[in-house]
Parts: C-alpha cells; structure tokens; sequence
C-alpha cells in the first residue's frame, strides 16, 4: 500500500532542478587553458610604505634600473628649427646715384672701381654656394630671383597667403602684409629696363659650423604700376595709368644646409640717398563747419515830436 503512495508521488516530470551556486573559478570550457594562462603576469607590486628621501644613491639607481627608468637630466632640451635669419648680414650699401649716372660720368666709374673692391668676398660666397648647389649659375638664378619676386607679388595682390610663404621668408612675411587689410592692390610688372644682375653675396653659418644660410643681393631695374584703394574704393597711393621706373635691391636667402630648402625674398635694401616716397592720400572724416556767430543789430527807434 505505501509503494503504491510513493510510485504515485515520485514521477520524474514533475522534479524541479533549482539552480546552485558554486565557489569554483574554472573556465566553463577546459580548452585553451593554457594560452588562458600565459594571459596573466604576475608582477612585483611597489611597497608604498617605503621612505625614498632616504634611499642612498646607489640604491635609488637600483630602484630605477628595476623598474626601467632613465635618470634625470640637469637640463631642458627643446627642439626648435630655424628656417631663416633675422636680418641681413653684411648688407649691401648702393652707389649713390644708381640708375641716373651716365656710363662716362666720374660718379659711374667710381661705383664700377667699388665694386671690384667688393667683388672677392661675393665669389667666395657664391663659391659657398655652389658646394651645395652645383648647378648654381649667376645668370642663370637672376632669372629665377625675377620670377620668384613676380610671385611674391602676385600672390600679394591676390590675397593668397598660403602661397606667399613659398615666395618670402618668415621675416619678410609680415612685412609684406603690412597694412593691407581691407586693401585693393593693383600692381603690374611691364618690363625689365636693365637685366637684373647679382650685386651682393653673403653666407654665415648660425648655431653650429654646419647650419649655413646663403643671401643674394639682386639688383632689379624696372617699370611698374601701382594702385592702392581702400575699402570704399578710393584711391590712396599709385595710379593705374602711369608707369613708374624702380630701381631696388631685393635679398633672396637660401638655407644652403637644408636639401629642401628654396629661395625666397628675406628682405629690401632702401639706400640713404633714396628720395622720400610720396605720402598716401589719407581718408578724414571732414569735420563739421564752425559756428558763426551771430551779431544782433540794434534797430534805431524814431524820435517823438513835440506837441
């Protein structure tokens, strides 16, 4: 009777399988377990309660060393990287009355003797130059240093400052951008009156033997235009009518040590004996007129006659 009783109770169906918790930390899957293994590295864990201030020397490189550290240094190394100079050295000072003295003028032949005087000191330096360029030629780079200032220029003109840093130094950047904001230019290169001609060569080192910078002074003679407007299209300098001649003395400089390195226009070389340039048309505000004063007149009262 009370086998029956159980048979009834105990049906399999009906067990319920509740869920238990165990304390085991093995992976589910016993595959890989030793690439799982090589996973963890056991390492040395620093004690936090030792006193560094007062480990010796000996064993404070120790420490270092264990733990991979390099000592440090007694200074601070910054990096930095000079692309060109802040001026011109040994600048090139013109003939006074350049580009006026005829050729059989006692003024013309003096410049000429000056000029061989000076003439050692620029082939030692274009001989510089030809050391890291050997296809340097006087001629041939007068033609390139025209058309590098015709560039300039242009892109000046245009507004195309990214392009201008290809053309200028770092030097002369600012001063090319100089007061040019909310400025119309018009600026034309007609023609060449005398072929430009290298005047003036220099080559320094700076820092160190090996970091050397070449500058070439160029002398261009020409016939320009110049127009500048302001924002409101009023003319402040120049005229696009007229020509002009120019006679000026561009420095190109090269970083002669750098393999990528161009030339470009550093600076200009304005001589004492230039006349003054012509002012700019300032734009005022015209101010207002003054007060007149305004004088009362008496007005005379008619006489009363005698009754």
């Amino acid at each position: 009777m009370a086998n029956t009783i159980l048979k009834r109770l105990w049906r399999p169906s009906q067990v319920l399988f509740l869920p238990s918790r165990t304390t085991t930390t093995k992976h589910y899957n016993p595959k890989y377990r030793t690439h799982r293994a090589k996973k963890y590295l056991k390492i040395d864990l620093p004690d936090m309660n030792e006193d560094e201030s007062e480990f010796t020397q000996e064993k404070m490189r120790q420490k270092m060393k264990e733990k991979g550290i390099l000592p440090p240094r007694p200074w601070m190394e910054r990096p930095f990287y000079i692309s060109a100079t802040g001026g011109i050295f040994e600048a090139y000072v013109p003939p006074e009355g350049d580009g006026k003295a005829s050729l059989v003028s006692p003024a013309r032949a003096k410049q000429t003797v000056q000029l061989l005087e000076k003439k050692s000191k620029s082939m030692l330096a274009i001989r510089k130059v030809k050391t890291f360029d050997e296809d340097f030629d006087s001629k041939e780079f007068c033609i390139q240093a025209q058309n590098i200032y015709i560039k300039a220029h242009e892109c000046l003109v245009s507004g195309d400052r990214r392009e201008l840093r290809q053309y200028v130094t770092e030097k002369a950047y600012p001063e090319f951008r100089h007061n040019t904001r909310h400025k119309t230019i018009r600026w034309r290169f007609l023609e060449s009156l005398e072929p430009p001609r290298v005047v003036h060569a220099r080559c320094t080192d700076v820092v160190s033997k090996q970091n050397i910078f070449g500058q070439i002074t160029v002398r261009f003679h020409s016939r320009q235009q110049l127009a500048v407007y302001d924002r409101f299209g009023r003319l402040l300098h120049g005229s696009e009518i007229l020509a002009k001649d120019v006679l000026e003395y561009v420095v190109f400089e090269k970083h002669l040590s750098n393999m990528y390195g161009a030339w470009r226009v550093h600076d200009k070389i304005i001589p004492d004996w230039a006349p003054p340039k012509d002012p700019s048309r300032l734009t005022r505000l015209k101010p207002d007129p003054e007060p007149v004063p305004v004088v009362e007149e008496k007005k005379e009262q008619p006489a009363i006659a005698d009754k």
